[in-house]
């Protein structure tokens, strides 16, 4: 109730006899707790009782039972990227110029996760060198959706002090995987591939947390294998020279920084990969992973917004952007709706982005 009462600006005592079913709130206050909690005013008018089987989707519900302690604002960012796809998948069968790819993954049954790993990569159509940009674009070619949070405090962001790295929805018409926008592209690179793992893998919805991305066991442990086949194959090892190994965890950063450059990808996880195959012992792995805990460096979510117009670019990606703006110029939608697909983007921001895409 506290952190209602601060985010929505209404004073504690209209609360304190709210719940003492005494008339406290405006009808403008009643829309700003409605939008805290990710609904429309009506919702809070009706006289029945809440059905939360009618009010949450079988994803949320499953999301939910693997984390309970989930906070309010991860759960209205759930219910807010099930709406997101719920207005792509609207807006794609209003445009639908047969250049939509539909999600049809591969047949991985029977696969280990290294196996599985090299058929996706083949899916996908991956090339040797690949930053996050590249695998978002691999992957939404595909037919999934996948956003990325916030920097910037807002709906839309994945608050710094939350464990949770992303989270995953399947759905058999179009995924959707949510990344933490986090300090270093790789980091985000590997949440993502740990994501799909659970789509392609368990064709199931999954919302993951530090402790899952280094699981020894289960579910966890095949998509961390998936993760890390995918974005570093055997192949690529060879390119890595033991001989050139610094004797100190310290400099294993810039032993490495060529090959995290060209594949998109942390030293932890080259480090993991080097382990898999025993050129590194656990020792070596453990020693590297408590100095980097101990010299990490926070996030940066400062920055300016002189690029506001791009935000929504950055957030839900290219394909859901696009689709938005097809829709636009196809007159399918009117500009007041472009903007509240887009982030709330002013008018005026909506066109600087029309004028980014057509590259003026």
């Amino acid at each position: 109730m506290e952190e209602c009462a601060s985010i929505t600006g209404i004073a504690m005592a209209n609360f304190e006899k709210l719940l003492s079913s005494e008339p406290s709130l405006t009808f403008n206050q009643l829309k700003k707790v409605a939008e805290y909690f990710g609904r429309g005013v009506l919702f809070f008018l009706e006289q029945t009782p809440v059905n939360d089987a009618a009010i949450h989707s079988p994803q949320f519900r499953t999301l939910a039972n693997q984390k309970p302690e989930l906070s309010d604002r991860i759960k209205a960012l759930i219910e807010r990227v099930e709406h997101q796809r719920t207005v792509y998948l609207a807006l794609r069968e209003e445009v639908d110029d047969g250049n939509y790819a539909h999600f049809a993954p591969p047949q991985l049954d029977g696969l280990s996760p290294k196996q599985a790993a090299a058929a996706t990569r083949a899916w996908l159509g991956l090339g040797a060198i690949n930053d996050f940009e590249s695998y978002r674009r691999a992957i939404e070619a595909r037919g999934l959706l996948v956003f990325r949070s916030n920097g910037y405090n807002g709906k839309w962001q994945i608050a710094k002090e939350s464990p949770i790295l992303g989270f995953s929805i399947y759905d058999l018409e179009c995924p959707v995987i949510v990344v933490k926008k986090q300090a270093a592209d790789a980091q985000q690179v590997f949440t993502l591939m740990h994501e799909l793992g659970h789509l392609l893998l368990h064709r199931s919805s999954s919302i993951d947390d530090d402790e899952d991305m280094h699981a020894r066991g289960g579910r966890e442990q095949e998509a961390n294998a998936f993760a890390g086949h995918l974005l570093v194959p055997d192949d690529f090892l060879p390119a890595i020279s033991d001989i050139e190994r610094p004797n100190e965890v310290a400099l294993y950063d810039h032993w490495l920084a060529e090959h995290r450059s060209n594949w998109g990808v942390s030293s932890e996880v080259l480090l993991r990969r080097l382990m898999d195959t025993r050129r590194l012992s656990r020792d070596l792995y453990a020693a590297y992973r408590q100095w980097r805990n101990a010299s990490r460096v926070g996030d940066d979510e400062g920055g300016s917004r002189a690029y506001r117009h791009r935000e929504p670019k950055h957030i839900f990606g290219d394909l859901y952007v696009r689709t938005v703006l097809g829709a636009l110029s196809g007159k399918r939608i009117t500009l007041s709706k472009a903007c509240s697909y887009l982030d709330n983007l002013k008018v005026k921001d909506v066109h600087l982005l029309e004028r980014h895409y057509a590259g003026v």
